[in-house]
C-alpha cells in the first residue's frame, strides 16, 4: 500500500519531506496541487501568482516519478484525483481555512508543522505564563535566543546587548541616492517560467481570473537552489551592510541592503536555522558586526517567528478585531496600484514598487502604506487583504498579526504598545522622498501641505481620548492644543478622502 504526503504549495523545501520524528514515511509517494479556487477567491498580484506556480512547479520537476502533480479547480477535487480514498499525511498548513480544509478530510492526517523555530505548545505555554497582559516581542526574541542558544556568548547576548536597534536606525547618507550595496542575488528564468506566465495569460483570457500589477522577469527564487544562493550572496556582500540603514529609504534604492528573502522563507525553499545560523557563522568568522547580524537575527527569528505564532495563539476572532472603529473603503487608485494617480512622492514611488514588483522593504509597508492607511481610517479587514494579495512573501498568517495589530492597531494594543503613524517629519528624516514632492512636510494645512503631517494630526484629534491615555502617545494628543490652526488641518485633511494625495 503506497503511503502518500501532501505538500502545500508553500511547503517546499527538503525538510518538508524529512523522515523522523513527525515527519512522513521515507519512501511516501508525493502529492501536489494546484488548486484554480485560490486565484479565482482573491486577485493576487501577478508577479506573487507567477513566483508560487514556478516554486510548485520547480518543485515537482525535481521530484520526478515520486510525486503526482495535479492541476484542479480545487484541493479537494484534485486530492481526490490524485489518490482517491488513500491515507495521507500532511504537514500543519499555514493558514486556518486550510487547516480547515484539512481537518475535514477523513483520510488526512496532520504532522506538526514545520519551517519554523518554535514549536506552537512551547510558544503557548510562554504566552500562557504571561497572563492576561500585552505579549511583547521583545520578550518573546530574547526567550528565543536563550532556547536556541541563538547570537549568544555563554547566557549573555553576542555583543553585550540584546538589542541594536540603536546603530540601526541611521538615516540615509546624505545626498546618496544608493547605498551603493552590492547586487542581491537575482535568479535566471527557465521554460517553467515560460510556461506559467502563457497559463496566467490564458487565465486572465478565457478563465476570467484576475490580477493586479506587472509581472516582469522573476526577481526571487523558486527552487531551493536559488533560495541558497540568494542567502549566500546576502550573507556575504550585503548582511554587513545591513543595520544601520535598514529603517532608512532612498527612492533610487529600494532593496538596499535588504535579504530579500523573505519570499523563500515563507514559500518553505529555506529553513529559518539555516538562515539564522548563516548569519551568526558570518559574525562569528568575522565577516559581519554584530549590530548588522543582530538586526537581521531580529527580522527572522524575533518577528517572522513572533508574528507565526500570535496568528495561531490569538484565534480566528483576531480577524475581526477594529479597535479605533475605522471602516472606509480602500480608493480605487490604491486597489490598482495606481501609482501615477498619486500625487506625493513617497507614495507614488513605494506604490510603483509594490506595482513593478510585489515588494518593498519593512519601512514602505508600515510608516508609508499602512500609515497612510490608518490615518485615512481604512478598514483594517480590507487593508490585510490587499497586503496579503499583493506582496510576494504575504499569506494569511504573514499580514494577519502584522497589518491588523503592528500596522492598524486594530486589535487595541495586544501586540503593540502604540499605533504607529508619523507627519511628513518623519519621512523627511529617514528619507529622500520628500525632496522634489509638491507637498511640503512641515506643512499641515493650505495647498502644499504634506498628506502625512495633515493625517497625523487629524487620526490624533480623532482619537485623541485614545493617545492621551497611553504615555507613549500622550504628546500627540497634548500637541492638538498647540497647534492653532486645527479646523484649517482638518479641513485640509478632508481633501484626500475625495481624492489621491
Amino acid at each position: 500500500m503506497t503511503d502518500w504526503h501532501w505538500l502545500f504549495g508553500d511547503q517546499l523545501g527538503p525538510h518538508f519531506l524529512a523522515p523522523g520524528t513527525g515527519g512522513p514515511a521515507r519512501d511516501s509517494q508525493v502529492v501536489m496541487i494546484e488548486a484554480r479556487s485560490v486565484f479565482r477567491r482573491r486577485r493576487f498580484h501577478r508577479a506573487k501568482a507567477h513566483l508560487v506556480l514556478s516554486a510548485m512547479r520547480h518543485r515537482a520537476a525535481e521530484l520526478g516519478d515520486r510525486v503526482r502533480y495535479i492541476r484542479a479547480e480545487t484541493y479537494r477535487e484534485g486530492l481526490y484525483e490524485a489518490v482517491g480514498d488513500a491515507s495521507v499525511t500532511v504537514h500543519h498548513p499555514t493558514s486556518r481555512a486550510a487547516l480547515g480544509l484539512v481537518h475535514s478530510l477523513e483520510q488526512v492526517r496532520l504532522l506538526p508543522a514545520r519551517g519554523f523555530l518554535v514549536p506552537q505548545e512551547a510558544f503557548s505555554a510562554w504566552a500562557d505564563e504571561r497572563g492576561t497582559g500585552r505579549l511583547r516581542q521583545e520578550d518573546f526574541y530574547r526567550w528565543v535566543r536563550q532556547s536556541l542558544g541563538l547570537l549568544m556568548d555563554g547566557d549573555s547576548p553576542a555583543g553585550g546587548r540584546w538589542n541594536h536597534d540603536h546603530e540601526n536606525r541611521e538615516r540615509p547618507p546624505r545626498g546618496a541616492s544608493t547605498l551603493g550595496a552590492p547586487d542581491p542575488y537575482r535568479p535566471d528564468e527557465d521554460d517553467i517560467d515560460a510556461e506559467v506566465r502563457a497559463e496566467l495569460d490564458r487565465w486572465e483570457k478565457e478563465d476570467g481570473i484576475r490580477f493586479v500589477g506587472r509581472d516582469g522577469p522573476r526577481l526571487f527564487p523558486a527552487t531551493r537552489t536559488e533560495a541558497r544562493a540568494a542567502l549566500r550572496r546576502f550573507v556575504e556582500h550585503r548582511l554587513a551592510g545591513f543595520g544601520p540603514h535598514e529603517d532608512a529609504m532612498l527612492a533610487a534604492d529600494p532593496v538596499m541592503s535588504h535579504s530579500l528573502l523573505s519570499s523563500s522563507l515563507n514559500l518553505g525553499l529555506l529553513d529559518p536555522w539555516e538562515a539564522v545560523a548563516a548569519a551568526e557563522e558570518a559574525w562569528r568568522a568575522g565577516r559581519a558586526p554584530v549590530n548588522s547580524v543582530e538586526g537581521f537575527v531580529r527580522q527572522v527569528a524575533g518577528w517572522r517567528e513572533y508574528v507565526w505564532q500570535l496568528y495561531w495563539y490569538f484565534g480566528e476572532d483576531y480577524r475581526h478585531r477594529n479597535a479605533l472603529g475605522h471602516h472606509a473603503p480602500l480608493p480605487e487608485w490604491f486597489l490598482e496600484l495606481d501609482a501615477d494617480a498619486v500625487t506625493a512622492r513617497c507614495l507614488t514611488t513605494v506604490l510603483a514598487q509594490v506595482r513593478d514588483t510585489g515588494w518593498t522593504h519593512h519601512i514602505p509597508r508600515l510608516m508609508l502604506l499602512g500609515s497612510h492607511a490608518l490615518q485615512r481610517g481604512w478598514d483594517p479587514r480590507l487593508v490585510t487583504d490587499w497586503f496579503h494579495r499583493c506582496f510576494v512573501d504575504g499569506y494569511d498568517w504573514v499580514m494577519l498579526p502584522n497589518v491588523t495589530g503592528m500596522s492598524q492597531y486594530a486589535d487595541g494594543g495586544r501586540m503593540t504598545t502604540k499605533p504607529y503613524t508619523s507627519g511628513g517629519a518623519y519621512i523627511h528624516r529617514m528619507s529622500d522622498l520628500c525632496g522634489g514632492c509638491a507637498y511640503r512636510p512641515g506643512d499641515r494645512a493650505g495647498d502644499r501641505a504634506c498628506p502625512f503631517t495633515t493625517g497625523y494630526w487629524s487620526f490624533a484629534h480623532r482619537h485623541r481620548d485614545l493617545l492621551a491615555a497611553n504615555q507613549r502617545t500622550a504628546r500627540a494628543a497634548q500637541g492638538l492644543d498647540r497647534l492653532g490652526n486645527l479646523e484649517e488641518v482638518l479641513a485640509t485633511d478632508r481633501r484626500w478622502d475625495e481624492e489621491a494625495p
